[in-house]
């Protein structure tokens, strides 16, 4: 299945070999960041080579085509991903940030968190009007970050096109939050 990586085309099983993989290093950190959550940890995914290039390969074979224009990562894990998909897509990375981070004029969304409020931006200029965009992080839990990006993506005058995600979990009703928007994912917990 290693020939997957080298940029052909995927058969089924090598996609399976792939998500399999990624799902065995993706670790869980209990009580974290408070008791009673179980963390799901990618920093072992990503010290793993071949666990690494499976993500971005999937993601890549996904995308590659569907006549995408630019990719958005979101603040700070969909930055790992989407700046490599972008790369090997040949494409734009646009990256959405919390509040007061990026240096030009800005739009934003604010949105709802558990306790309380908070807030995605990106440059007015970042998306051109008509642009065909995919949002990446590494997860989808609640679904409030990617609903807001999606909608920083609508707001510039981009055609959102999907959400992708490594990780889902359903238990939480992030798909269910985003209905109407496309959500692709790898694995889930």
């Amino acid at each position: 299945w290693l020939k997957f990586f080298s940029h052909s085309f995927p058969t089924l099983s090598s996609m399976d070999e792939a998500k399999t993989l990624i799902k065995s290093l993706i670790r869980d950190i209990p009580d974290f960041p408070k008791p009673g959550i179980v963390f799901k940890d990618i920093t072992t995914l990503l010290k793993d080579p071949s666990g690494f290039k499976a993500a971005i390969s999937l993601f890549v074979q996904r995308y590659k085509e569907m006549n995408i224009d630019v990719v958005v990562g979101v603040e700070s894990r969909g930055f790992i991903f989407g700046a490599p998909v972008a790369h090997e897509l040949g494409i734009g990375f646009v990256p959405v940030r919390k509040p007061r981070k990026l240096p030009g004029k800005t739009i934003g969304v604010s949105y709802q968190l558990e306790y309380g409020e908070d807030r995605l931006e990106m440059h007015e200029d970042a998306i051109e009007k008509g642009q065909r965009v995919i949002v990446l992080d590494d997860l989808v839990a609640t679904g409030g970050t990617l609903k807001a990006a999606s909608q920083l993506v609508e707001q510039a005058g981009g055609v959102l096109v999907e959400c992708g995600c490594m990780v889902e979990l359903p238990e939480l009703k992030g798909r269910q939050k985003i209905e109407g928007i496309p959500l692709y994912t790898m694995v889930e917990y």
